[in-house]
């Protein structure tokens, strides 16, 4: 899960970071940042408080981006990033907010982002490792039609969880109206917020870019609520796993195409062959030729037989003799919500398919493994 970092540079910091400390949170580097892996309760407890009640997580490493119109209209900062990505920006109506990835000229993925309209303009979230390179690419090519504005004065919390909405109510009247991917401007606790209702664990929950300044006092009162704890990247990893949910750098990446990786369901017909703004984006030819005739590997679901999990990197073959990998898990680990080892990874399209056989190799042995259906868990987003 941890990225490689240059060990030369100092680790930055989240404006979290002295309540992480003082609630015993364990730091490990991430990203460039010093960052809580865990805390006391410990990753397990963490998980699963989180899918019972609501776990409160500090995200403040991801970029954060506005995309502004010189023209005063969003159409026009629409269509620019429709230029970049292969999804429909121009339909994202005021208030909404679209899964989106960034694609290269070989239809490969530098990066996945999270795009809302807040009328003016363009609101972005990216990876943590990628922000930099992200906006030198949106100088590059969208400098033409967008002032590109990096909101470095952010903090971003998310809250997720069951519980998430009742938590969330007590310190913004507008959180019970909202719905799955609803994204714009509100008041938190008196502070002037840009809220979604959205998360990386497959649970109900909310996202809160906060004034850097005010985020501690905005987190402390979120955990003042006994339904919350403080949660870690360990957890995070964890429950976005059992969601069947992609780590860039990790399941997918620049050799990695969206089709490849699952997630043509992204895509909106109208960025397809046929559609009202089909192509147009790097990579396209290659997107649109698998979305039609179908890709050569997939990510899929794996569910080891056994109660040994399996870890990234670990080669994948079709049978216990052969000694040619047939593909490679991406990301692995316990889901202690089912008590069992879960991974991801790639497989030849023929063997993606619920129900085949494959085997990984762990410790010079073939242990065999499922294709399963994603996500391992049920999501609770509220529609």
């Amino acid at each position: 899960m941890m990225l490689a970092r240059d060990d030369q540079s100092p680790l930055k910091r989240t404006p979290l970071h002295a309540l992480h400390v003082a609630r015993g949170g364990k730091m490990v580097p991430f990203a460039g940042y010093d960052m809580p892996v865990q805390y006391a309760t410990g990753v397990l407890r963490e998980h699963l408080h989180t899918r019972k009640l609501a776990g409160l997580f500090d995200v403040s490493h991801m970029g954060q981006i506005a995309l502004r119109p010189k023209s005063g209209k969003l159409e026009d900062a629409a269509l620019a990033l429709e230029r970049l990505v292969p999804q429909d920006i121009v339909a994202v109506a005021v208030g909404r907010q679209r899964y989106a990835q960034f694609t290269n000229g070989a239809g490969g993925i530098l990066d996945d982002l999270m795009v809302a309209n807040f009328g003016s303009h363009l609101f972005l979230v990216v990876n943590a490792a990628c922000k930099a390179a992200d906006e030198a690419h949106l100088r590059a090519h969208l400098s033409d039609v967008c002032e590109i504005e990096p909101l470095a004065g952010r903090a971003l919390i998310a809250l997720q969880g069951p519980k998430a909405e009742s938590v969330l109510a007590t310190v913004c009247a507008d959180a019970a109206a909202m719905r799955f991917m609803d994204a714009g401007p509100h008041v938190v606790d008196g502070i002037d917020c840009f809220l979604s209702r959205s998360g990386y664990t497959g649970e109900d929950g909310f996202e809160i870019s906060v004034p850097a300044e005010r985020a501690e006092s905005l987190a402390t009162r979120l955990l003042a609520n006994s339904d919350v704890l403080p949660i870690g990247l360990g957890a995070r990893d964890s429950l976005r796993l059992e969601a069947g949910l992609c780590l860039y750098g990790h399941d997918i990446d620049t050799t990695t195409t969206p089709v490849e990786g699952a997630l043509e369901w992204s895509i909106q017909k109208s960025r397809r062959h046929g559609g009202a703004r089909a192509g147009g984006f790097p990579g396209a030819d290659k997107i649109l030729a698998q979305l039609a005739n179908g890709a050569p590997r997939r990510r899929v679901g794996l569910k080891p037989e056994g109660r040994a999990p399996v870890r990234e990197g670990a080669p994948l073959f079709a049978d216990t003799t052969s000694s040619e990998p047939i593909g490679a898990v991406t990301s692995g680990g316990f889901g202690p919500s089912l008590n069992a080892p879960i991974a991801m990874g790639y497989l030849p399209s023929p063997l993606a398919v619920a129900g085949a056989p494959v085997f990984a190799e762990l410790r010079g042995q073939r242990l065999p493994l499922r294709v399963t259906a994603m996500p391992f868990v049920p999501n609770t987003y509220k529609r």
